[in-house]
C-alpha cells in the first residue's frame, strides 16, 4: 500500500485493505490525540487550512492532528480574509498554498472543487468536503467509530437518517459501508432520498439498501442509527427546506422502539433531530465519534507525509 504524497479526494479511490489500515494507523495515535504521549514526526512540516466553508471539528481536529504530530498549521477560516474576496481563483490559490506548505486540506461549496485543487497542487490535497459531494476523512472516522463500538461493520444493520439528497458525509459512507458488507436501510423524506448514483454503488458492492419514510420501522432490528442534519445551506429554495425541517427526532421514546445497545452516531452539527435528553444515554457514540476525528486524522497525515 502506497500512502506518502496520495491525495485524499474520495473514499471511493481506497481499498478495504487500506481502509482498515488507516483504522489500524489510528488506533496507535490515541494516546497521542488525548495528549498523553508526545510525537514530532511531523516536526517542519507545514498543513495549509483553507475552508472556504464554515467548519468547527473536521478544521479544528485537523489543526489539533497536525500540532499533536509536532507539524505546523497556517490557515484561511474565513474567505472575506482572503485574496478570493478580490477575485484569484481557486488554481492560483492553491499554486500559493502548495508553495507554502506540505499538505493542504480544502474545504469548499463547490463539488469537485478539491479534484481540480490536486491538478494544481505537487503536494498532497485532503479534501474535508466538497459541496454536496464528498468527505472521505469524516467516512474514515465513520467506519472508526463504528469498529471500536460495534468490533465489526460485515452484517450489521445500519439506518442513514436525515438529508440523504444533499449530506455529504452519507454519500462517502454508504458507499463505504456497503463495501464492508453492511445491510443498508435509508430514511428520509421523499424529497430527500439518496441520490440514484450512491445506491447504485452501494449495489455495484454487492448491497441492495432498502429505503422508507418510517423511522420506527427502520430501528427495530437496527445495529447503528447514522443521522444527519437537514442542511440549511444546502437548499435552492427556502420553502423546501421549511417543508422538511423537522421531519425526523429522535428521542428517548423513540429510543424505547430500538434495540438496547443500538448506537446512535451524528456527524454534527446538530439542531434540532436528537433531543439533549439522548446525550447521557449508552446509546449515543456522537461526541466520541467527534474525538475519533483526531486519531483519524493523524493516521492520515502521518501516512501522506511519511509514507510508512
Amino acid at each position: 500500500m502506497e500512502f506518502k504524497n496520495r491525495d485524499i479526494i474520495s473514499i471511493k479511490d481506497f481499498s478495504r485493505e487500506e481502509i482498515l489500515h488507516i483504522v489500524k494507523t489510528a488506533k496507535k495515535f490515541i494516546p497521542f490525540a488525548r495528549g498523553k504521549k508526545y510525537s514530532d514526526v511531523l516536526k517542519g512540516k507545514i498543513l495549509t487550512s483553507l475552508f472556504f466553508e464554515p467548519s468547527t471539528r473536521t478544521r479544528l481536529s485537523f489543526e489539533s492532528a497536525m500540532h499533536r504530530l509536532g507539524g505546523s498549521v497556517i490557515s484561511v477560516a474565513e474567505p472575506t480574509t482572503s485574496s478570493v474576496k478580490k477575485g484569484e481563483t481557486l488554481s492560483d490559490t492553491i499554486r500559493m498554498a502548495d508553495s507554502y506548505s506540505d499538505v493542504i486540506v480544502l474545504r469548499h461549496s463547490q463539488e469537485g472543487a478539491a479534484r481540480l485543487a490536486a491538478e494544481f497542487a505537487e503536494h498532497p490535497v485532503v479534501n474535508a468536503g466538497d459541496g454536496a459531494g464528498h468527505h472521505p476523512t469524516q467516512c474514515l472516522l465513520d467506519l472508526f467509530t463504528i469498529l471500536s463500538e460495534k468490533k465489526k461493520i460485515d452484517g450489521l444493520n445500519i439506518v442513514l437518517l436525515g438529508d440523504l439528497k444533499y449530506g455529504r458525509t452519507v454519500h462517502s459512507l454508504a458507499y463505504a459501508l456497503a463495501l464492508f458488507g453492511a445491510n443498508l436501510t435509508f430514511v428520509s423524506p421523499k424529497t430527500l432520498e439518496m441520490p440514484r448514483e450512491v445506491v447504485k454503488e452501494c449495489k455495484d458492492v454487492g448491497i441492495e439498501p432498502k429505503s422508507t419514510t418510517v423511522l420506527e420501522k427502520a430501528i427495530k432490528d437496527a445495529d447503528v442509527l447514522y443521522v444527519t442534519r437537514i442542511q440549511k445551506e444546502r437548499f435552492p429554495d427556502p420553502e423546501e427546506y421549511s417543508r422538511v425541517a423537522s421531519s425526523y427526532r429522535v428521542d428517548l421514546n423513540l429510543l424505547s422502539k430500538a434495540p438496547k445497545d443500538m448506537i446512535i452516531m451524528h456527524p454534527l452539527p446538530r439542531v434540532a433531530e436528537i433531543a439533549p435528553e439522548v446525550d447521557k444515554t449508552p446509546n449515543a457514540v456522537y461526541f466520541k465519534q467527534a474525538f475519533n476525528g483526531i486519531p483519524v486524522r493523524m493516521a492520515i497525515l502521518y501516512l501522506i507525509l511519511r509514507g510508512e
